[in-house]
């Protein structure tokens, strides 16, 4: 029973970790005031992004147009959702490591006031980013495969655990090079001071040499 306990804690806590909640002032077209949260997202993993937007203080539902845009780090563009209102839901495969971005913008409608003196028009923003396990619909999975509500968070346990092992060893690889970087990197240090001080001795050498033939032929020595 303890056991359950701590499972279903723990499965709450991974789902509230990732939820956002935040105010979005809205802005007269022509200034980019975007508002993003980036998060990293491994290789050939599920995402699910859903998003609530609602009034905020002093703000008419046609006052404002609030757009949705979600992208990666290496220039993949997933989702562009217009004149957002309400819930607006966008899943995808992001197959390459990166950090996938959502950008809010909140537009002012022209023939709206800016209501500067009032704290400004402002929408408010709920966002809840799920990746991999977390991305699945574990209710219709459970139904799907007859599974007992405890098999079901047994399941929705190992993916999170899978995915914890699949980030760990992206992290060993990612040290892995980057050890591997620096010992190149200390190993051509090492070459260049060398040949610097080849090079500085046979200068020096060659100083030696020179001067005391400058020497001989003036008669000095």
């Amino acid at each position: 029973m303890q056991f359950t306990y701590l499972l279903n804690g723990l499965l709450a806590f991974a789902t509230l970790a990732s939820a956002l909640k935040f105010d979005l002032e809205a802005h007269r077209p022509g200034f980019n005031k975007q508002r993003c949260i980036r998060d990293y997202v491994a290789g050939d993993v599920l995402v699910v992004v859903t998003a609530w937007v609602s009034d905020g203080s002093n703000a008419a539902r046609d006052a404002v147009r609030t757009d949705i845009e979600i992208s990666d780090s290496l220039g993949n563009q997933y989702a562009r959702p217009r004149n957002v209102w309400g819930e607006s839901r966008s899943a995808f495969t992001v197959h390459e490591a990166a950090y996938v971005k959502v950008c809010f913008d909140n537009v002012i409608n022209q023939g709206y006031p800016d209501h500067a003196g009032s704290g400004g028009v402002q929408r408010h923003i709920e966002l809840d980013v799920d990746i991999g396990a977390d991305a699945l619909d574990w209710s219709a999975i459970q139904k799907a495969e007859k599974l007992g509500p405890l098999e079901a968070d047994l399941r929705r346990a190992e993916g999170l655990m899978g995915e914890v092992v699949a980030e760990m060893e992206y992290l060993r690889a990612r040290e892995q090079r980057l050890r591997d970087t620096n010992e190149s990197t200390n190993d051509r240090v090492k070459g260049f001071a060398f040949l610097s001080l080849i090079v500085l001795l046979g200068t020096g050498v060659w100083q030696v040499v020179y001067l005391r033939r400058f020497f001989q032929r003036k008669h000095l020595i």
